[in-house]
């Protein structure tokens, strides 16, 4: 027997899934990483619609203020800026399906955003309190907005299809020795072994790519990104002691996201400039 590392076979495993489940390999707008994509995007969409709308019901909102007009401003600003630097590139616009909608949640004890497919997006009271002005706000919404754009709903979705369905196949042939395995790991440790070993590496790259576009989507909206890493030390600062080790967590620690600013945000305000609207 001969040894392959994680990520090549994750590579060839995807690829072997393709021919027995026929989903297609997209490419993520600006990036250009290969992913798996076997969920049309249109029912992931309608997923997250549904959702949605069962959030907002139950949720307090705050439906009026001057909050809840920025965050409004700031989603405007990136829709249009997005659209026109996917146009301007001679580009298909990811966004050209989206149903681009807002809320802000009354919770000042949630420190959190996110945007569904389709451009559901929440922010939370709570989120306010670090953020503390636009720019910082803009890099929190661009980040949750480049979830959306570059699919990573649907291609986690993939994800745990193939890993579950090449699972049950190889348990087969292996007279369920992965299970056993799995098991015995989790009974002991409390841990499960394919959430740790392929899942959350999955995670933690997605955020990365989110933090790198999300970042590129502040700045063609013209807001000053050197607030991200203003931003992700009031983050660290906040969560100092709290945040779980790397390989047990789907995002970079904070330490880890300023590392990563400070390295593109240079290039990021040279390649994408603020786009005149």
């Amino acid at each position: 027997m001969y040894n392959i590392n994680r990520r090549k076979f994750l590579g060839l495993f995807g690829c072997g899934c393709c021919s027995l489940l026929l989903p297609t390999c997209t490419t993520v707008p600006i990036t250009e990483r290969k992913q798996l994509s076997i969920i049309p995007e249109v029912k992931i969409n309608q997923q997250a619609e549904a959702a949605y709308e069962a959030f907002r019901r139950k949720t307090k909102l705050i439906t009026s203020g001057k909050q809840l007009q920025d965050i409004k401003l700031i989603g405007k600003k990136i829709e249009i800026s997005v659209s026109s630097f996917f146009s301007n590139q001679g580009k298909e616009d990811p966004t050209k399906n989206f149903g681009w909608d807002y809320i802000l949640v009354d919770n000042d004890k949630i420190v959190n955003a996110w945007c569904m497919p389709g451009g559901k997006i929440a922010v939370y009271t709570g989120l306010l309190k670090i953020t503390k002005n636009l720019d910082a706000l803009s890099i929190v919404m661009g980040h949750e907005i480049a979830h959306a754009v570059a699919r990573h709903s649907i291609e986690r979705a993939s994800q745990a299809m193939t890993i579950n369905l090449g699972t049950a196949v190889a348990d087969i042939f292996l007279g369920g020795a992965i299970n056993r395995t799995r098991n015995t790991v989790g009974q002991n440790t409390g841990f499960d072994i394919f959430q740790l070993g392929i899942m959350n590496p999955f995670g933690r790259k997605q955020e990365t790519e989110a933090d790198y576009l999300g970042l590129i989507f502040s700045s063609l909206s013209g807001y000053d990104i050197r607030e991200s890493v203003k931003l992700w030390e009031r983050m660290y600062d906040k969560n100092k002691g709290k945040e779980p080790p790397v390989f047990l967590s789907t995002h970079p620690s904070s330490k880890k996201r300023i590392e990563n600013l400070n390295s593109w945000i240079t290039e990021v305000m040279v390649k994408y400039p603020p786009i005149k609207i």
